[in-house]
């Protein structure tokens, strides 16, 4: 199962305590270390956390140095733990407007943690959907392809993502906001949405576990017509 989320709300949450913002982010670091840790025991396989998006940069210096200070301190911390845990990490997006301090940490945690197998956490940062279709596009050119699902092998090689991940299952996105922003768009062509009013901050291992028991309550048809389940009575006139 791949979960993605866009942690949304960190502001917000800061603003409605009287805190700066990045006190907020502070907070959200602390909630996505425990959604990772819960979605470890909900044996999750594939989780992608929007982490930075291509259009945060357009953001106030300080805060963007703040975010990306905060990224390489959760990289630090975390990498040990999810070495525990055989939590394989990996930066997604591009990686040429990170500070030389931040892609040598994201370096050393992928290598790290390259053998872990108990499920693959994937941080998206400095990431744009459109523009990772644009490359993964530039790059297959004249290769043929006999599937939709083969094209994520070229995504994947745009955007750092090793290994490839599967399309995405569930989307959630918190602080009430019903959009994806740029995130995962072309995985996330079958996947189900699922929107909370809670500010990231406040989502934590209960918030995640309702959130699986919502999704286990969807049906899933791709496109397709779902089975009909034949009543008794049915069953009885067939026989």
């Amino acid at each position: 199962m791949h979960i993605a989320i866009i942690m949304d709300g960190n502001g917000r949450w800061a603003a409605l305590r009287n805190l700066n913002r990045q006190a907020g982010h502070r907070a959200g670091a602390r909630a996505a270390d425990a959604v990772v840790r819960a979605a470890v025991r909900q044996r999750v396989d594939t989780l992608t956390l929007y982490a930075f998006s291509c259009d945060n940069w357009f953001r106030p210096r300080p805060e963007v140095e703040a975010l990306l200070g905060l990224l390489r301190r959760y990289l630090i911390t975390a990498t040990d733990r999810c070495l525990e845990e055989s939590v394989r990490i990996n930066v997604i997006g591009r990686r040429h407007r990170l500070n030389s301090t931040l892609k040598a940490q994201i370096e050393q945690s992928e290598r790290l943690t390259a053998g872990c197998s108990r499920m693959h956490l994937r941080l998206a940062v400095d990431y744009s959907s459109r523009l990772s279709i644009i490359e993964a596009g530039r790059r297959l050119r004249d290769t043929p392809l006999n599937a939709p699902a083969e094209y994520l092998r070229f995504l994947a090689a745009a955007v750092h993502s090793d290994p490839v991940a599967p399309e995405v299952d569930l989307l959630i996105r918190t602080a009430g906001e019903k959009r994806l922003s740029d995130f995962l768009l072309w995985e996330c062509a079958y996947a189900e949405l699922l929107f909370l009013d809670c500010l990231w901050p406040d989502f934590d291992a209960a918030a995640l576990a309702q959130a699986l028991e919502e999704f286990s309550c969807r049906q899933r048809r791709f496109g397709r017509i779902a089975a009909v389940k034949e009543t008794s009575e049915i069953q009885a006139w067939k026989r």
